[in-house]
């Protein structure tokens, strides 16, 4: 169906993934976060425990390094991260965590040509006390860490929920955003007129900025046959 279609596979893949879908002619656009573990045992790398906390940066850093060298090595351009939940701590703090934790990698992801994209996720239905959550604590962090080697995965489906006025949004801050996901609001399924957002002018938008890059279908399906409902949304996206 991806070759037939001539799209990317999504980022749900890691680098060992990478020779079949060569195999194909097929590109991945983004390789999931790597997890590793702590000291005291913690399991840090995916969405509520990341580079907001102090103590997770070793294990993180451990994990990220030879993880970003192998994605480099099959062609991966880039790779996923996370803030973690807040659990008490001020989005203030976090940001300066985050910035502390992802500026350690930034000398290898920038001399691999790797870019490291935090995912923008919504805290009010999905991802409860996720800390990175609105656009401009995103965007703060990317100033704060001010390298083209770290940037934000801007989903549609989430920003809408937190922050609605996708448009201008994107608009305003494009040069921040490496990747695009999309996904019916609400619900999180098909992106026809069955829900709230106009997905047309949406990717005009983005076209219009002078990106390059993929956009990614990352919504659930409800109807029974789920290809038509993907090559419904790429046909929708396809501007």
């Amino acid at each position: 169906f991806s070759v037939d279609c001539n799209i990317y596979l999504g980022k749900k893949l890691k680098h060992t993934n990478f020779p079949t879908l060569q195999k194909h002619g097929l590109t991945c656009a983004m390789v999931s976060s790597p997890t590793g573990t702590t000291a005291d045992g913690t399991k840090v790398g995916g969405i509520p425990k990341a580079f907001n906390r102090i103590e997770h940066h070793d294990a993180l850093i451990a994990a990220y390094e030879p993880y970003l060298k192998a994605s480099a090595d099959v062609g991966a351009k880039q790779v996923i991260c996370f803030s973690g939940n807040r659990e008490g701590m001020s989005d203030e703090q976090g940001l300066e965590n985050c910035a502390i934790g992802i500026k350690r990698l930034l000398p290898l992801a920038e001399k691999l040509g790797i870019i490291i994209s935090m995912e923008l996720l919504n805290s009010k239905v999905n991802h409860k006390d996720y800390m990175c959550d609105h656009s401009k604590w995103g965007v703060e962090l990317c100033k704060k860490i001010d390298s083209p080697n770290f940037k934000l995965l801007y989903d549609i489906y989430h920003m809408q929920i937190m922050d609605g006025d996708v448009i201008s949004t994107i608009r305003e801050n494009h040069t921040y955003f490496s990747h695009y996901h999309t996904g019916g609001v609400p619900g999180r399924n098909e992106i026809d007129d069955t829900q709230e957002l106009y997905y047309p002018a949406i990717m005009r938008a983005i076209a219009d900025t002078g990106y390059q890059g993929y956009v990614g279908q990352e919504f659930t399906p409800k109807r029974p046959d789920a290809l038509a409902s993907l090559k419904q949304g790429i046909e929708i996206c396809s501007v």
